[in-house]
């Protein structure tokens, strides 16, 4: 699948998703009462959790493995992402996946602006900038492809949520940035007939790791984990927008204030914190620091013993 030649995939592809987004309605639905700093005291009702970087191990990994390959600076691509466009409409549900692959691959291309943000980002990290591309040439569906096929359960979120569970204590919630939308459209479109065209969508998702084996990039295994899965392609919003936030909190009876949140990135903890959660960052390889975290707070713990020795390793890899 990897080397699939694809030629005039279908019109389905090619367009925007039957649906409008819903962010203004969700507005409209969500609670209105901004929480403070002074709020956080509240029983802790409900733990929210990100994917992606922390029940899943970082996509950023793959991503600076390709960064070497292509003689990037480490984080070169990272801020990119961040600053509007294909990857946020996409993970909207607003993109399709064959637009998304054109536009991921031609923004992430310009070093004019990737040169600006990551002189911006590296300033932001007190870090001297290295020796910036003059030109480079991202293919957009092999990254992202790259980036879906790394997917690994973090052992010691696992870990956590497991005990969680066991508990009865918490409402257990993930708030992902996610592509469930666009991969549900393209696992039912219908198989190309013959002679019509060389796309295949069962080789596409096997691609990008979504094959019929996984259920797509919010499996059943992953969805099982919680009691409630609040994906920014169906809502129609994304993190770090407060609409997703406080939509989930609205769908799951709490206030922001009665909520943890575990994501990798400041930004979206930053408005997190804004709303009232209290909040806890995984960093790349310091999910059982952040655990630890996470047990101070709810008074339970989480860890297995063997792995409360940070001599012990983390357990072996969970593959999804």
């Amino acid at each position: 699948p990897a080397n699939l030649q694809l030629s005039e995939p279908p019109e389905y592809y090619t367009t925007t998703p039957p649906f409008e987004s819903v962010s203004a309605q969700l507005i409209a639905l969500a609670p209105t009462v901004i929480m403070n700093a002074t709020t956080t005291s509240s029983p802790i009702k409900a733990v929210f959790f990100d994917i992606g970087g922390v029940v899943i191990k970082s996509p950023l990994i793959a991503m600076h493995v390709y960064e070497r390959e292509k003689g990037l600076p480490k984080d070169w691509l990272n801020p990119n992402l961040g600053q509007g466009g294909g990857w946020q409409r996409f993970e909207r549900g607003e993109l399709e996946l064959y637009p998304f692959y054109s536009l991921f691959g031609e923004e992430l291309s310009d070093t004019g602006l990737g040169n600006r943000y990551y002189r911006e980002w590296c300033q932001s990290k007190n870090e001297d900038v290295p020796t910036l591309p003059e030109s480079v040439k991202i293919d957009g569906r092999e990254l992202f492809g790259r980036m879906m096929r790394s997917s690994e359960f973090d052992p010691y979120i696992l870990s956590a949520i497991h005990k969680l569970r066991e508990s009865k204590r918490f409402r257990i919630v993930a708030l992902t940035n996610n592509y469930s939308a666009q991969y549900e459209r393209v696992r039912d479109t219908p198989p190309s007939q013959q002679g019509a065209h060389k796309f295949s969508p069962e080789a596409e998702l096997e691609f990008l790791g979504w094959g019929k084996d996984t259920g797509g990039p919010a499996g059943p295994k992953i969805r099982a984990l919680f009691d409630d899965f609040v994906d920014s392609s169906v809502v129609g919003s994304r993190k770090p927008e407060p609409a997703i936030y406080q939509y989930a909190c609205k769908a799951n009876g709490v206030n922001p204030n009665e909520v943890v949140f575990l994501d990798d990135l400041g930004l979206n903890l930053k408005t997190a914190q804004q709303l009232g959660m209290r909040t806890i960052h995984v960093p790349i390889g310091g999910s059982r620091k952040s655990v630890e975290q996470l047990e101070q707070l709810i008074g339970i713990p989480l860890l297995n013993s063997e792995d409360k020795n940070p001599n012990s390793g983390p357990g072996g890899k969970s593959k999804l």
